[in-house]
């Protein structure tokens, strides 16, 4: 599925695809998209170790920062 995304200092937008989960407790972006992209990475202040849906660790790195995006679909907004 695509859906658009905005910076939220620029508002310069962009149209990714995504993977839905229904059972995904929060909204990631790969640090990759992120950097490539330019947003703006901040710092989180403590790391989120990602769990696989069975609870274990999962063999990924932990989360240690977010960026703030508006998200769009079919042009409603989200701002995450």
């Amino acid at each position: 599925m695509n859906v658009g995304i905005e910076k939220i200092d620029t508002h310069e937008e962009r149209t990714v695809k995504v993977l839905l989960n229904s059972r995904a407790t929060e909204m990631f972006i790969s640090r990759s998209l992120a950097e490539k992209g330019g947003y703006k990475l901040i710092k989180l202040k403590q790391p989120i170790q990602v769990r696989n849906m069975d609870g274990t660790g999962n063999s990924g790195d932990v989360i240690t920062h977010e960026v703030e995006v508006n998200i769009f679909y079919k042009r409603h907004v989200e701002r995450v």
